[in-house]
């Protein structure tokens, strides 16, 4: 048979470390659909553990979303476009279309008889004066002219009649218009169309920024011409049409022209001495027909005069074509353009939003192009400013919104518009001002009147509501810069201010129609309780939108605090009406009173710490600081009631537990789990609880460690009795349901201990944070101590079925005969223990295996010591067998470090056993010589019990003689009648085969004393080499004397001679000196000194049996006197 001397259990070397304790969050195993409904909420009766623990589920439920700050969310935001331009730049001026018309009269609901008629009076109506508006704003990259690299340019523009525009011949050169150029088949330009801009002296990229108006005669034939020149003469053409201006006459205006064109040279014709004659820079024509309806703003390239010309460059111009006299109704009536405007424009975004959707949202006035040609021909033609313009779309758009709603990020593009044009005109007329800020006005009401209803209108949980507020508040903030600029202040008081107002105003809106719906006051106390629990729930989750949504938006955008302005507001509203319920219910109170109590003040205390956890913020100054006072009796109360229904609950889990595994991977039953869910939810159940007071909270706490503790050793007596009641399998070694229990144990032992720990409670200023209270602690400890003596019980009775099948495989170890090979001798007995350890190791967790582990070694161990003590007079061969098996087993259950660690294996009856092989294997006098080893070895672990001894003792090695002087002895135990002794010392040397020859001395008797003194020299006649052989040593004897019956054993001492002064060489070993006395502590032979004297029992020699009988006689003096 091959060796089996390496043999290791393949399974303890696969044991897996698997959690025995893991929370579940699941529904328990064995819960039918009852658990996952909301119980009743009446007072709990016996048998419904079940909907107890489900209805405290859905309160722990509800406070995990409670821990901590809430995150804000992150919001759906889109970037608001800018609004499209109004018409198409190079469409120009245009009859109405078809469509168009067909626009204007359904913006009016005109008939087509009424249209008619209107287009019959505009024709016979008279014609509107024209006039073009020209801005002149800059130029770039121009020639250079004068010596130092740069020009002095200026512009010089008119108008050109049709009669002085140029035209085209065939086969001539081509040449057009100049102001500098007078023209013989053309009549000369009229002096009141020209216009000159100023000097920009030594720029390439002059900018002027001047505006210049032009009346207009024909707008189909007339020209707008511009001419860029640059300034040589000190007085010039420049300042010869700046003189126009004082004309009065046509024949003045004929002189001046006529000086114009004088000094207006043609370009190059003067000779090179000239040199104060204007350069040409280029020009522009322009024909009025070709501006632009809603205006042109943009570069244009200059021309050359004639294509001998060398220019370049662009002018950047701002056209507009305008009206200044209208022969309509409105303007008979002296409304401005201003006012006519505003009339139209609400007309047409009624009507162009009337064909949307009804009630939407998302409308961003996107105007048909009809309609946006109309409103750009009256605006272009009433010459309104891009500031009034921006006004009037504001002013038109926010009335509209307040009755239809428009998208917020269209009213705030306009109101940046207006911004925008309002810092660079900077102004308005009185009338038009007032009008923007009734608007103004009107809006923040309608934005307050918003606001005072934010959690119907601007839900926390829809993004694009959310979203929209942010826009609204944006308005706001528009408005409130706008508030400075105005001369007439539309807001009586700041607009922050006023929000915060419609703020609290809605806030305390809110929680009236809350109450009256939920927790009505004419309802009895008892009806309203369940009510405001839900209303603080409301409350609870509406301040974490109000933290985690509304607050950035408030103060990043207004400098509004919302979230402290309605935490306060509504947590003292709240507060107010839980003390008048809890102080109405406390004579009422009853079941149903107190887990009603009980589930507010959670919502309650998670409202005081959501406050607590902002950083900066106390609790102290709340309204609710203090508010556990009221609902002590109800926790309390309440508490009770969880005691009873836990035990329940554990009751009808065990009952219907079938002592299997749950599932392939769990190695417990389904009570285990329910019970360490059970643990578990008290647990967090106390933390959410989270009693300030801290006197309070220790009494609480030790209540409800203490419930648990008894619910824990409830439930494995619950277990114990069910595993009882079970039919066993015959003759099954390895029980599964013991197994299950057992891990059911481990499982519970883990769970209580984690839940007990979380009961921490706070202790006051001087409690330490970390470290838990002393009555706490003491109880864990205690029921841990309980539940291992538990386990413990479990493991030896799944064990003691193999006790008998160990006794057998060893009784086959001690009678294999000697041919038969040491390991093939231990084979079966390691080939049964693996396959029993392969089964357990399938059935428990890695803690209960290493408990049966253990069982099973010390099981080993005893099997192992009975068939030694049960064998005497054998071989040598005997015990070495069993040497070898000792080896074998330490080798088996250590596993390589996957099973018990070496330290545990070897200690206890392990030393016993390997001490017991080692004598067996001794002669006579070596084991002799270990008696006496173990007598130096022996330590008195009660050292004053039995007194102490001094004496004083050294070699003088002139004589060969040892000196042993007893002095004195103390603290004698009393073994007489009178409380006292009769004590005298022996003095003896041993082992006896070391010194044959030498007899023991004594002392004399000291009578009735406790304390004697002696003072006693004795000498041995020994040799030096004996003295300092192994087990050496001097015995000293205290015993009473008697008259009349034996002597009473008081204690003994030893002392090795190995280390007196004589037998060691000096300064070496620590010898003593002579003259040095030394004192011994009084003892009583132990276990671990009787080995040697058990296998002196079973030698059958003289030696043996001598020494045996005198220390018989000893010990029959000892038991005497116990």
């Amino acid at each position: 048979m091959s060796t089996l001397l390496d043999i290791k259990s393949s399974v303890l070397r696969q044991v897996q470390v698997c959690p025995s304790f893991r929370r579940k969050t699941e529904q328990e195993p064995e819960s039918t659909g009852t658990d996952s409904q909301e119980p009743p909420t009446g007072a709990w009766k016996p048998g419904d553990g079940v909907e107890f623990f489900a209805h405290m589920r859905l309160i722990l439920k509800k406070g995990d979303g409670r821990q901590g700050l809430p995150c804000p969310e992150v919001l759906l935001r889109s970037g608001s476009p800018a609004p499209a331009e109004p018409v198409d730049p190079n469409r120009g001026m245009r009859a109405l279309t078809q469509e168009e018309v067909m626009g204007v009269r359904g913006v009016f609901g005109t008939s087509s008889e009424e249209h008619m008629e209107a287009i019959a009076r505009v024709k016979k109506a008279k014609a509107p004066t024209y006039v073009l508006k020209v801005s002149v704003m800059r130029a770039k990259n121009l020639l250079a002219k004068d010596p130092n690299g740069f020009s002095d340019p200026y512009c010089m523009l008119g108008i050109l009649p049709a009669s002085s525009a140029p035209q085209e011949s065939s086969g001539q050169k081509e040449q057009r218009f100049g102001f500098r150029k007078g023209s013989k088949r053309s009549s000369p330009l009229p002096a009141k169309c020209i216009q000159v801009t100023e000097v920009k002296s030594s720029t390439l990229n002059p900018v002027w920024k001047e505006h210049f108006l032009f009346e207009i005669e024909d707008v189909n034939t007339d020209q707008l011409h511009l001419d860029i020149w640059d300034h040589d003469d000190d007085v010039s053409l420049a300042e010869a049409c700046r003189k126009l201006n004082e004309v009065i006459g046509l024949k003045g205006m004929s002189r001046y022209f006529k000086q114009i064109v004088k000094s207006a040279r043609a370009n190059g014709t003067s000779g090179p001495t000239e040199d104060h004659t204007d350069d040409f820079l280029g020009c522009l024509n322009i024909p009025i027909r070709e501006v632009p309806v809603a205006g042109a703003d943009r570069w244009f390239k200059l021309e050359p005069r004639s294509s001998a010309s060398r220019v370049q460059g662009d002018c950047h111009l701002v056209l507009k074509l305008i009206t200044t006299q209208r022969d309509t109704a409105m303007s008979q009536r002296g409304r401005s353009g201003f006012l006519s405007y505003l009339l139209l424009l609400s007309r047409v975004l009624w009507f162009e939003h009337r064909v949307e959707e009804p009630n939407s949202s998302n409308w961003r006035g996107e105007l048909s192009g009809p309609g946006t040609t109309i409103l750009c021909l009256h605006g272009a033609q009433s010459n309104l400013s891009p500031l009034q313009l921006a006004v009037l779309h504001w002013q038109v758009s926010s009335r509209h919104h307040q009755m239809r709603t428009l998208d917020y990020g269209y009213l705030l593009g306009l109101l940046e518009d207006v911004q925008a044009h309002w810092e660079e005109a900077a102004s308005l007329p009185q009338e038009q001002e007032e009008s923007l800020a009734d608007s103004f006005s009107a809006f923040s009401e309608f934005g307050l009147r918003l606001l005072r209803q934010l959690r119907d209108y601007f839900p926390a949980t829809n993004s694009t509501a959310v979203y929209r507020l942010e826009l609204l508040l944006k308005c706001l903030e528009k408005l409130q810069l706008f508030q400075p600029a105005f001369q007439i202040c539309p807001f009586e008081t700041e607009l922050n201010m006023d929000i915060a107002a419609a703020l609290k105003r809605g806030n305390r809106e809110w929680y009236d129609q809350l109450l009256n719906t939920k927790s009505p006051r004419e309802q009895p106390g008892p009806q309203r309780l369940a009510g405001l629990v839900e209303l603080a729930d409301i409350i609870y989750e509406d301040l974490q939108s109000c933290y985690g949504v509304y607050a950035s938006l408030f103060h990043g955008i207004l400098k509004v605090d919302f979230f402290t302005l309605t935490f306060r507001q509504l947590e003292r509203l709240v507060a107010e009406e839980a003390w008048v319920l809890t102080e109405e219910l406390s004579p009422k109170m009853n079941l149903e009173v107190a887990s009603g109590l009980f589930e507010l003040y959670l919502t309650l205390a998670d409202t005081q710490r959501f406050w607590s956890c902002i950083p900066g913020r106390e609790s102290r100054s709340l309204a609710l600081a203090g508010i556990h006072t009221p609902f002590l009796p109800a926790v309390k109360l309440w508490l009770q009631v969880l005691r009873d229904q836990a035990k329940w609950r554990l009751q009808g889990a065990v009952d219907v537990d079938t002592l299997e595994p749950v599932d392939a991977a769990s190695k417990h039953s389904s009570s285990a789990a329910t019970a360490s869910l059970c643990l578990s939810h008290i647990q967090e159940l106390w933390v959410r609880l989270a009693w300030p007071d801290p006197a309070q909270a220790q009494g609480l706490g030790t209540q409800l460690s203490q419930d648990m503790c008894e619910a824990s050793l409830f439930y494995t007596e619950l277990l114990r009795k069910k595993v009882d009641t079970q039919p066993g399998a015959a003759g099954e070694a390895v029980s599964e349901q013991l197994c299950v229990v057992l891990n059911n144990v481990e499982l519970v032992r883990r769970a209580s201990g984690q839940a007990l720990r979380g009961l921490a409670w706070p202790e006051g200023a001087n409690g330490l944070e970390g470290v838990l209270p002393r009555p706490l602690l003491s109880c864990i400890q205690a029921l841990d101590e309980d539940l291992q003596r538990e386990a413990h019980t479990v493991t030896a009775h799944l064990t003691s079925k193999m006790v008998a099948d160990i006794r057998k495989y060893v009784q086959h170890i001690s009678l294999s005969p000697d041919s038969i090979q040491n390991d093939e001798a231990v084979a079966p007995l390691l080939k049964y223990l693996d396959e029993k350890l392969a089964l357990l190791n399938d059935s428990l967790v890695k803690e209960n295996l290493n408990r049966v582990l253990e069982a099973l070694w010390e099981l080993l161990l005893q099997a192992i010591l009975q068939a030694l003590s049960a064998n005497r007079d054998v071989s040598a061969d005997f015990y070495g067998r069993f040497h070898f098996t000792l080896e074998a087993l330490v080798s088996f259950f250590h596993a390589e470090g996957q099973g018990l660690p070496l330290e545990n294996l070897r200690d206890g009856s392990y030393k016993r056993l390997e001490e017991e092989l080692r004598l067996h294997k001794c002669s006579t006098r070596e084991c002799i010589e270990q008696f006496y080893l173990d007598k130096l070895k022996q330590r008195s672990l009660e050292q004053n019990r039995f007194g102490r001894l001094t004496v004083r003792c050294h070699y003088e090695a002139a004589e060969q003689r040892l000196a042993v002087e007893v002095l004195h002895a103390a603290d004698l135990l009393p073994l007489d009648a009178n409380g006292l002794s009769d004590p005298f010392v022996i003095v003896e040397l041993g082992p006896p085969h070391l010194f044959p020859l030498v007899r023991s001395q004594r002392t004399q008797v000291k009578a009735r004393t406790l304390h004697p003194v002696y003072d006693e020299l004795f000498h041995f006649s020994v040799p030096a080499e004996a003295c300092r052989r192994r087990g050496a040593c001097v015995l000293f004897t205290v015993m009473d004397h008697d008259w009349l019956s034996t002597n009473d054993f008081a204690g003994e001492a030893a002392l090795g001679l190995g280390g007196i002064s004589g037998i060691t060489r000096p300064h070496v070993g620590g010898g003593m000196r002579p003259g040095q006395p030394i004192t011994l502590h009084l003892r009583r032979p132990r276990a671990q000194v009787r080995s040697a004297l058990r296998m002196l029992e079973g030698r059958t020699n003289k030696e043996a049996q001598e020494f045996v009988k005198k220390l018989k006689e000893l010990e029959k003096c000892m038991e005497a006197d116990l």
